[in-house]
């Protein structure tokens, strides 16, 4: 991981990383221009987290204890956010916790409306927790789980060296365009349909004027070719 550590000024949302993933003009609008919209997907996936995040509770299942809303933060990857649940699990190491006897192994759990989805979007999100309650808590955790509404029961995430680099690799970008203040442009897909910034985004006017700027280059860079033959041509004469 980069040695470099962020300052509380340079701080970004965690949660961008999941926007991040799944399309850069989304993230760069949400929290570099500051827009959003809501649709259906964004107000259920809010109902569904507020059903988790009930601050400050924590109880005690057996030999598991829970904990919510939990507050993070890393000055390495330079992310703070909240985790929805952390789950403490009475192991023979790991951490200590005040008030309790033994050691206790860290899940963070992330709730979740819809499905798992075919791509990382989740994964990234998910990881870059697990990566900020290592720095905080001083442990290493290898593996998270997440909590689909709609199938309603959970899936497990094995936190690998390839998902850890990926989350950094994610960051380093994300800090490198949010201090340019630097929105990308848009490209078309099938996840366009479900985004609920498609009207702020309007990325077929954007595709149209990339294309305008293509053209207009492409027109210069030829009359200055064609103006240099000119010139060529009546110097022969």
């Amino acid at each position: 991981m980069n040695a470099r550590l962020y300052s509380d000024d340079e701080l970004l949302a965690l949660s961008g990383i999941q926007h991040f993933y799944f399309c850069k003009r989304q993230w760069a609008l949400i929290h570099v221009e500051r827009q959003w919209e809501d649709n259906q997907r964004t107000v259920e996936g809010q109902y569904i987290h507020e059903r988790a995040d009930d601050p400050f509770i924590s109880e005690t299942r057996g030999e598991i204890i829970i904990s919510r809303a939990y507050p993070l933060i890393s000055y390495r990857l330079g992310f703070y956010g909240i985790a929805d649940v952390i789950e403490y699990v009475r192991a023979s190491e790991g951490i200590s916790l005040p008030g309790r006897d033994g050691y206790w192994k860290v899940y963070p759990v992330e709730y979740k409306r819809g499905r798992p989805k075919i791509d990382e979007r989740d994964e990234v999100q998910l990881c870059a927790q697990v990566m900020c309650l290592e720095e905080m808590l001083h442990t290493r955790i290898n593996a998270a789980y997440f909590y689909y509404h709609d199938i309603r029961r959970r899936a497990h995430l094995i936190i690998t060296k390839e998902l850890r680099d990926l989350v950094i690799s994610l960051s380093d970008e994300m800090h490198s365009l949010f201090s340019k203040g630097y929105t990308p442009p848009a490209t078309t897909s099938q996840n366009c349909k479900a985004c609920s910034l498609v009207e702020i985004c309007v990325p077929k006017l954007t595709l149209k004027s990339t294309s305008v700027d293509i053209y207009l280059k492409q027109h210069v860079k030829e009359a200055m070719k064609s103006s240099i033959l000119t010139d060529v041509h009546r110097r022969e004469l």
